[in-house]
Order: C-alpha cells, then structure tokens, then sequence
C-alpha cells in the first residue's frame, strides 16, 4: 500500500472511529434529532461543492430521488438518531465495538431478500461467530448490565438499518452511471430534509451552547461525515475496496480506546472479547464475499459513524 494510501486509512479509521465519542459529547448540548439534523447538513455542504467543481450533477430522475430518500431514511436518519439515543444510556465505546456487527446484518438481509443466497461454511462460521461475539458483548446473563438495555439495542438496531441500506442502495442506486459523491452528497441532503420533518419529535428543544457540544458537532459533521468519504472514495480508487474494508476492523479499536482515554468509560472483558470475535466473523464473511467479487462499485453513504 502506498504511504499516502496509509494515511487515508489511518485518518479515516479516526475520523469514523471518533464518530461514537463525538456523539456522546454531542449530547451535552442536543438532542439526537437536531444532532443529525445538523451532522447531515454539514456533511452535505462539505460533499455537493466538491461533487459540483469536478463537474458532477445533481440526479434528476424522479424515481432515482425517491430511492435516495429512502436510502437516507435507512442508512442515516434512522441509525445516526438511534446511535444518538443509545449513547444516552451507554458508552461511545459500547456504540463502537456494536457498529462492527454492520457487515454481519448486511449479508443476512442480503440472504433474506434473496439477493446474495451463497452461503459456503466459513461464511456460515462468520456469521455464526460474529453473533454469538455479540450475545458475549450485551452478556444479558449478567445484572445491572448498561449494555443489555434499550440504549444498547438502540445501538443495535442502528447496525441493523446499515445493513438494511447496504443491500437497497446496492439494488436501487449502485451502478446508475452516477458517481458516488454525488449520490453521497444528495443523499446526505434528503437526510437532512427527513430530519426537518422529524424536528417535532425531539427537536425543538433548547440547546445548550456549551463549548464542547458545539465543536463535537462541528467535527462530526464538516470531518466524520463530509470529509471521511472523501477520504474514503479516494483510498477506494487508488487501493481497492478490499483494502478500504479493513477500517471495519479498526473503527471498534478507535473508539474503545478513544472512549477510555477521553471520557473514562470502562472497558470490561467481556466487551473486549467479544469484539474479537466479531472482528473475527467480519473477517471470514468479508474474505468470502470478497473471493466472488474483488472489486464492487463504492456505494453511497451508509458504513459507520
């Protein structure tokens, strides 16, 4: 790998494993509405010029808008709103470690919807060693667990939608003939339109303009969500996206770490372990998926936060 290449995927690793942290010290000051609300604004106004100086164009298909709207609805309102609300409850570090499960529901909702029904058995083993990590990370055997809560499943749930979205956005809006930083640019700005709508519920609420909130947000929206798929598109086309994948083994590391440095929040074992061995699940489901098909087309905004 280049060197330039190394350092897009070390600062894109901590420009979306930081995601968590910012979240959580986002909500000192917001709600989870206006959070993304603001995130998604942000990340669009950092994406469309971009996309609009290298001569890109907005979609203009009716029916490619309505696809999108339902991509921003699954890949970003929903999970960036439920990861808010989760990260009430529990760590930016617990957020992290379960995001890493995104890949493990994508190729499930890919099986279930009949789009990806290649089943071989290390992929099978993957699968069923990246769950049961996930039962050891939530451990709801155990009493007074913050983990196995409705923050936790919030969280969860959040990695689940990701999932949903990967397989939409590979049937409705890949291989359209639009590049993907502007189908990530439209999309991320008919999240923000979403968010408008969700304003009522949860949003129109007094924020609190504390100093650490403020910027959080700032740098979650203009770095974690605009800048990072810039980085992202450009490790995509000088490396590949195999190689471009490994930020899934490194985002839960990011943010384990970043979550006991900067805030304190307790790292147990038992969430240690079973990152492990859902990181060791991605990794026989990716290997797999990959053997068939080496170098898919990038997909708009969905992995991560």
């Amino acid at each position: 790998m280049r060197r330039s290449s190394m350092l897009r995927l070390a600062g894109l690793a901590l420009l979306w494993g930081s995601g968590f942290l910012w979240i959580k010290l986002s909500l000192r000051g917001f709600t989870p509405v206006q959070i993304v609300l603001v995130r998604l604004t942000l990340g669009a106004l950092v994406l469309a010029p971009i996309a609009l100086a290298r001569g890109m164009r907005f979609p203009t298909d009716k029916r490619i808008w309505g696809h999108l709207f339902v991509a921003a609805l699954v890949a970003n309102s929903i999970p960036y709103t439920l990861f808010g609300i989760g990260e009430k409850t529990v760590g930016s570090n617990v957020a992290g470690v379960i995001n890493a499960t995104t890949p493990l529901w994508t190729v499930l909702v890919a099986f279930l919807a009949g789009t990806d029904r290649k089943v071989s058995a290390w992929r099978g083993v993957g699968l069923a060693l990246g769950f049961a990590g996930t039962v050891l990370i939530f451990s709801p055997w155990k009493s007074a667990n913050e983990i196995a809560s409705w923050g936790g499943l919030a969280t969860l749930a959040a990695s689940a939608s990701y999932g949903i979205s990967y397989v939409y956005m590979g049937k409705h809006l890949t291989n359209r003939g639009i590049p993907s930083i502007m189908l990530s640019a439209s999309q991320l700005a008919a999240g923000a339109m979403l968010m408008l709508l969700a304003m009522p519920f949860g949003g129109l609420v007094a924020p609190h303009w504390r100093w650490d909130a403020v910027a959080s947000l700032v740098i979650l929206g203009v770095l974690g969500t605009g800048v990072a798929y810039v980085l992202n598109y450009r490790l995509i086309a000088d490396e590949g996206p195999t190689i471009a994948s490994t930020t899934n083994y490194l985002l839960p590391v990011v943010a384990v770490v970043l979550g006991a440095l900067v805030v304190n929040e307790p790292v147990t074992v038992s969430m240690v372990a079973g990152m492990l061995i859902v990181l060791g699940g991605v990794f026989l489901v990716q290997r797999t998926a990959s053997t068939r098909n080496p170098e898919p087309e990038p997909k708009p905004v969905a992995v991560s936060d």
